[in-house]
């Protein structure tokens, strides 16, 4: 005799509960992680309200010993680069992630189509860019003279736009979430690829969007090395990299007896407070980005589950 819907369900359910002893472990461990995702945080922020005495001789205190807001004076002293810095960075990492979002999704898209007999080879030749690089004299060598890029925004742009990862990422995105028979209805109603992509396969494909914005946001904001290679004056550079030969320069003075001697003679500062300065570079730096997350976070999670087996 078969057993009652009810029964069926109320099995499957009991099944599928978590006991209250495991629920109390799991909730105890996430709450631990999480902690300890937050506590290197807190440690950075206290230490750059700190003294640079009091870290010196007491090390990095969850509390500051002695309140000092010396590093961030010692920053503003700099206010109007620093503020055209972070105009530049957000303006590269903005455009940057948009374009990178819609150059990734063109390439990913077509190859992840089974009716384009192409798609095995454009899947290998962009995985194969993983693998080999063509060195990095020749990249530069194609931005400075092939492209005349160097001292311009597009230099920190351009080099970060594609990446084999996502593409990859995404493809599998397209190909194993975007149902193939609704493209096949969109076709015979007469929409275009164009059309069909815009329309159908972008609004399905949200999360796998977030995601990829969200880390090339990342990359984006926490790039240097662009600005170190690429531009030779302050104008364009990023606020990373504008805090990097900050610091830079702070550590080969304090390690430089003869330059802090001419620097005492000329009546200017004696102690740099480098290690809190440190820490007040990176509150200054994750800042934004700490804000940015809130606005990806409603597709991040369902982006993080792109390739996963399906039961």
């Amino acid at each position: 005799m078969a057993k009652p819907t009810s029964e069926l369900i109320s099995g499957s359910n009991s099944k599928n509960q978590i006991s209250g002893r495991a629920s109390v472990l799991i909730n105890t461990f996430f709450v631990i992680y999480s902690a300890l995702c937050i506590l290197p945080l807190l440690l950075i922020i206290s230490v750059s309200l700190s003294d640079e005495q009091s870290v010196m001789t007491h090390g990095y205190r969850f509390l500051p010993a002695n309140f000092n807001l010396a590093a961030y004076k010692f920053l503003i002293k700099d206010i109007d680069q620093i503020v055209h810095s972070y105009g530049i960075s957000i303006a590269v990492t903005v455009t940057g992630t948009i374009l990178s979002v819609i150059v990734i999704a063109l390439y990913a898209y077509p190859i992840s189509r089974s009716n384009f007999p192409q798609a095995k080879f454009f899947t290998f030749f962009v995985f194969l860019t993983m693998l080999i690089s063509g060195g990095l004299v020749p990249w530069y060598l194609v931005y400075v003279q092939m492209l005349d890029l160097r001292d311009t925004l597009w230099s920190l742009i351009m080099p970060l736009i594609m990446s084999a990862f996502w593409v990859l990422i995404m493809r599998t995105f397209f190909k194993e979430t975007v149902p193939e028979a609704v493209l096949e209805s969109a076709k015979i109603d007469g929409a275009g690829e164009l059309r069909i992509f815009i329309r159908i396969v972008l609004p399905l494909s949200l999360p796998v969007l977030a995601t990829v914005a969200l880390f090339q946001t990342l990359t984006y904001w926490n790039d240097w090395f662009l600005s170190l290679v690429f531009i030779t004056d302050n104008h364009n550079i990023s606020v990373q990299y504008f805090m990097y030969k900050m610091m830079v320069n702070i550590q080969y003075l304090s390690s430089n007896p003869n330059a802090m001697a001419e620097i005492t003679r000329a009546g200017g500062m004696v102690n740099f407070p480098s290690e809190t300065v440190r820490m007040a570079m990176v509150v200054v730096g994750v800042g934004p980005i700490i804000f940015a997350y809130p606005f990806f976070q409603k597709y991040f999670i369902k982006g993080l589950t792109v390739g996963s087996v399906k039961g």
